[in-house]
């Protein structure tokens, strides 16, 4: 069982810094408003993993290491992609669901 008090620290990728840029960027083009409240809420979703980060169910993908990354929903459509070492989440991803399962983003 987890520790439900225990605190993680969660360190973002550069990369996954510049996708959010990226998606965030092509929103705006339509809806500058809707760009906002999604960098928001992903970035609250982000930070909310600073508690309790084994909710999320464990990414398991062909290319990938089992059980060594897990991901969490948040806009409705994007996969936070994240691992747990010791008392730190790494984000390692960000992808669109309706991406091909197929297109290995995360090279490990």
């Amino acid at each position: 069982m987890y520790e439900v008090d225990k605190e993680y620290k969660v360190i973002v990728d550069p990369a996954v810094n510049d996708k959010m840029y990226d998606h965030f960027e092509f929103l705006a083009r339509v809806n500058e408003l809707a760009a906002e409240k999604f960098l928001d809420q992903l970035a609250d979703d982000m930070q909310s993993l600073e508690r309790l980060p084994y909710r999320n169910p464990v990414f398991n993908r062909p290319y990938l290491k089992s059980g060594k990354y897990r991901y969490m929903v948040s806009c409705g459509k994007y996969l936070v992609v994240y691992q747990i070492v010791d008392n730190t989440v790494f984000i390692d991803d960000v992808q669109d669901s309706r991406q091909s399962d197929d297109k290995p983003l995360l090279l490990c």
